[in-house]
């Protein structure tokens, strides 16, 4: 099964290797640490209210206050917290136990109503009844809606609170908030015994799928705060500043490595939590096989060891306010208005909304194709949540390796993240194309057992770096301290269009009666938002178009403040 969503990946380093790579913590910083909380409270840039004096609403800035030095239990909560939101729960087994039980409930349409989609004869397709007039749908299709409504919430969550986590504390409780609501649909997951229930099956999907794609997000928005106030980037910054008439170009590359690391880092903790929490649940599907309940069970002790290593964030997370609401503006409006702003702003950051829109091409197509590529691979073996759990295993390792792999071969080269995102976007056309071949065959294109084993180590191997250095990319062409805003476009890049890739699929889906026939739509995706990336896409100038607009954006904030 597929990992989905925003920031994820890794190499399989022991701890004890990765922590002599960790930034140095209050103890080797006392003096710049009590130093940052001394001055934490310095006055506070109000977000401009215009940007253009045109009378609108200004975009909210963090970036204009000193903030705290990360300290070493507070990176490692960070890490922790995506070692345990590593989506086996919510988005694997979630989506397994959902379409079984919609499999048992439906009947194949070639022999009626009474059949069985199971049955030794059954011709592979499998229906339900849907909407009025006595319709059907197919289980493919259904499941495909299911995707789709989930990420029509995410976008609508984005696109109205998503900005306003750049306010205040809004964002630190937006995230906790979301993060409550995923476990809780989870341990939910218990009353899901019978076929009958797969509408609640289907709910309770929709619910913890979407609460952990908004934590993905918020998460992720949380990175760029953290990279750019660890001790090496302050000092970096500090250098920088000194230098402002040198060349600057070493400082930067330093820096954006500094940012490649915490990224790599965290996507590799995910995928060690994605490893623990399958070997965990090993100890469920093995001895209880025959127990009926067992899928639910192993659902329960996947959110709760999310909840063993992600409470902590909540606990060491420092206070890194934004800037206050602007009066007469409201936590749900704000967001659209300041998304309408920061769109306007596209001349300004010709790269950072290239990047964005590119984005949104390659996230429907690589999200898309993983669910598709899920549905056939559950139904190939029988909803097994042990087989799954193996194919997993083979994911989750060959993820480890590489992300930090890729990352270390990057560092020793002095390799750009743009160049590596670009060795992993060959894959993403790849695995579609590869889709594509079973339409006309049954030899090769997902057809064989070996064939998902293969896709899972080669999704590993070259995809779980894609979401390292997409989270990178992005965090270069952010302008600093408008992070929660452009993070907030990321994540609604990413989400929204993974509304109309599965909408578009079930649509095909339904008239062919073959899942086969949604690959071309989505290579075609995948290849032309490459394409862009690859060629419209300078990194160097959108990362200094973004700090000279975030620092007229402050200057107007301040003229105004006086």
């Amino acid at each position: 099964m597929s990992r989905q969503l925003l920031p994820e990946p890794t190499p399989q380093l022991s701890l004890n290797l990765i922590q002599p790579v960790l930034i140095s913590g209050p103890d080797d910083n006392s003096d710049k640490y009590e130093k940052s909380k001394d001055v934490e409270v310095v006055e506070e840039i109000r977000p401009n209210k215009s940007i253009d004096s045109l009378g609108e609403v200004g975009l909210g800035s963090s970036g204009g206050r000193e903030e705290p030095i990360v300290t070493r239990a507070e990176l490692w909560s960070y890490y922790l917290y995506y070692n345990g939101d590593n989506g086996v729960g919510p988005g694997n087994y979630s989506m397994i136990l959902f379409q079984s039980l919609a499999t048992a409930a439906g009947y194949d349409p070639l022999a009626g109503s009474a059949s069985s989609c199971t049955g030794p004869n059954a011709s592979g397709q499998c229906v339900l009844p849907w909407g009025p007039g006595g319709g059907t749908k197919s289980v493919s299709s259904i499941v495909l809606v299911a995707n789709g409504i989930s990420f029509a919430i995410m976008t609508a969550m984005f696109t109205t609170i998503g900005s306003a986590a750049d306010y205040g504390t809004f964002g630190r409780w937006l995230l906790l908030v979301v993060t409550l609501i995923c476990w809780a649909a989870q341990f939910a997951s218990m009353v899901l015994t019978t076929p009958s229930r797969w509408p609640t099956a289907m709910a309770l999907y929709i619910l913890g799928y979407t609460s952990y794609g908004a934590t993905l997000v918020f998460y992720a928005a949380v990175f760029p705060i953290l990279a750019r106030n660890t001790a090496k980037s302050r000092e970096l910054k500090r250098k920088r500043d000194e230098n402002k008439g040198a060349d600057g170009g070493e400082w930067e590359r330093e820096e954006a490595m500094e940012r490649s690391r915490i990224s790599n880092i965290s996507t590799t903790h995910s995928n060690i939590g994605y490893i623990a929490t399958l070997l965990l649940n090993l100890s469920l599907l093995l001895p209880l096989a025959t127990n009926t309940k067992v899928n639910n069970y192993v659902i329960v002790l996947t959110n709760a060891y999310w909840v063993i290593t992600g409470i902590w964030w909540f606990i060491f997370q420092q206070p890194r306010p934004g800037p206050p609401l602007p009066k007469g503006e409201h936590y749900l409006t704000i967001g659209w208005k300041q998304i309408w702003l920061a769109m306007k702003q596209y001349k300004k950051l010709p790269y950072t909304f290239v990047y964005l829109f590119a984005f949104f091409l390659l996230a429907d197509g690589l999200n898309t194709t993983g669910t598709l590529i899920s549905i056939c691979q559950n139904a190939k073996f029988n909803f097994s949540f042990l087989q799954s759990t193996y194919l997993g295993l083979s994911q989750a390792i060959t993820s480890t390796m590489s992300t930090l792999g890729f990352w270390y071969f990057q560092r020793y080269f002095k390799i750009s993240s743009k160049r590596m995102f670009i060795i992993t976007n060959v894959v993403t056309i790849l695995i579609p194309l590869w889709g594509m071949i079973g339409i006309w065959t049954n030899k090769i294109g997902f057809h064989n057992a070996w064939e998902f084993w293969m896709y899972n180590v080669v999704f590993g191997l070259f995809q779980a770096p894609y979401y390292a250095f997409a989270q990178t990319m992005m965090a270069e062409l952010t302008p600093p301290g408008f992070d929660n805003m452009f993070f907030g476009l990321f994540g609604l890049s990413n989400r929204a269009s993974s509304m109309v890739g599965p909408n578009v699929i079930q649509v095909i889906i339904d008239r062919t009666g073959n899942n086969w026939q949604g690959f071309p739509f989505l290579f075609a995706l995948c290849a032309a938002a490459s394409v862009v990336i690859w060629f419209g896409v300078d990194v160097e100038k959108g990362r200094s178009d973004a700090r000279r607009w975030a620092e007229e954006r402050r200057g107007v904030g301040e003229r105004r403040e006086e």
